[in-house]
């Protein structure tokens, strides 16, 4: 792949027109699975292969584990918070700043361990859902977009999918 396919290896994310069961289904299925394959994806690399960027000017595959465990981290509160208020405002955070901390540096079990229980959680609370609580929204103050939790979990699985694309396609290249 070019630099410029890997910005986007899977495709930008496109929201269906409707949602279905099998959609929301599949979308909770990456979600779980999301952690497991990242580990998977970087068990044998050592530090030189960690710190190599995924494209010319994009993060090393350590950010990269890194910001996913952030990003996702902020998810399961921007879900709860929907849940439990009437379409909250998001609090926006600058992920290239987030990616330039310490934190960023350190090995990447740490951020692994993140994900697998941060996801042991969101996928609890996702299967648990009615179809009311699929409705409910938060909005981003960024785009002034109102966003459904239905189109958040399909955000946020192809968020998973991106990042880990980001990977795999390096690691090929190793």
């Amino acid at each position: 792949m070019t630099d410029e396919q890997m910005k986007y290896p899977v495709g930008k994310f496109t929201p269906p027109a409707s949602y279905t069961d099998e959609d929301i289904r599949h979308w909770i299925n990456e979600i779980k699975m999301l952690p497991g394959q990242m580990r998977q994806a970087i068990i044998s690399l050592n530090d030189k292969q960690l710190d190599t960027p995924y494209r010319t000017g994009g993060w090393t595959l350590r950010q990269v584990v890194h910001h996913v465990a952030d990003s996702h981290m902020n998810s399961i509160v921007r879900f709860k918070l929907a849940l439990t208020e009437y379409n909250p405002t998001i609090k926006p955070y600058e992920e290239a700043y987030w990616a330039l901390q310490p934190d960023y540096r350190l090995p990447v079990e740490s951020s692994l361990r993140i994900l697998e229980g941060i996801h042991i959680h969101w996928v609890n609370l996702l299967e648990s859902f009615t179809e009311n609580e699929w409705s409910r929204t938060f909005t981003n103050p960024e785009s002034g977009q109102t966003i459904s939790l239905k189109r958040a979990l399909g955000l946020y699985a192809w968020h998973g999918r991106h990042h880990l694309a980001h990977i795999t396609e390096t690691v090929k290249r190793f």
